[in-house]
């Protein structure tokens, strides 16, 4: 385990404790944008990686500030239903990303390092070799250039769910977020099927995934205060039901 690696697990433990106490069409993650960004959102809710509830299962992975599903549900129910927002004044560039996390390191590098093993960085923080699986399609890789950052709320559909109306810099702590489940390495081909789509148009091709994919969906909602639809809540709920009890 190299010293960076070190470093990332102990703020990985340390975003956990944070976290429970409080896209246009593609969501690509290629494109480092030196920027500084730090969380802020308080959470609604509490999230844990704990069992019960069908809580943590090791199919969360390094997700952080994942909630049960008993909590993910409970949090879905209080969720705002609304209609779609308007998409008017979106631009991607309105979610600053990727910041810098220090040690020449960026979001993404920060990502593909925590999501991957056996990552190995050269002088500029970028992953040259190491192991990632994407959850979303259960496929293996060894090279980051296949893989992008997902959102897991895309940043479209947070702009038409309620974030037109948040400042710069809480869009960018949203683009950046490093503290709950809102950040993931994927496959690029799932993340460009994905693109700006909701759970109700889009759902990740390995159906194990389901469970934690709605947490983590529903988790970030809650946190940022953003609305769903009918139809998302209804497949949310669905989603959540493939969890074990």
């Amino acid at each position: 385990m190299t010293m960076r690696q070190n470093w990332w697990r102990r703020g990985l433990a340390a975003g956990a404790v944070l976290a429970l106490a409080g896209c246009a069409a593609i969501e690509d993650a290629t494109t480092p944008e030196p920027a500084d960004g730090k969380p802020s959102a308080s959470a609604s809710g509490s999230a844990s990686t704990g069992a019960g509830g069908g809580g943590g299962t090791a199919a969360d992975g390094t997700l952080p500030g994942i909630p049960t599903a008993g909590q993910a549900k409970e949090q879905l129910a209080g969720l705002e239903v609304a209609r779609h927002g308007s998409m008017s004044g979106y631009s991607r560039a309105k979610f600053p990303h990727w910041s810098s996390q220090g040690e020449s390191c960026d979001t993404r590098e920060t990502v593909l390092e925590r999501d991957g093993t056996d990552v190995e960085r050269d002088a500029q923080c970028r992953a040259v070799s190491g192991k990632w699986t994407s959850v979303y399609d259960d496929k293996p890789f060894t090279e980051a250039r296949d893989l992008d950052i997902d959102h897991m709320v895309p940043l479209a559909n947070a702009w038409r769910s309620g974030a037109r109306t948040w400042t710069q810099d809480k869009r960018k702590e949203f683009a950046n977020d490093l503290t709950r489940p809102q950040l993931l390495a994927v496959s690029a081909s799932s993340n460009r099927s994905k693109g700006d789509q909701g759970p109700d148009e889009w759902q990740p091709p390995s159906k194990a995934y389901w469970c934690t994919y709605s947490r983590a969906w529903v988790s970030v909602k809650a946190s940022y205060e953003l609305s769903v639809t009918e139809a998302e809540a209804d497949m949310l709920t669905e989603m959540l039901d493939t969890c074990a009890s």
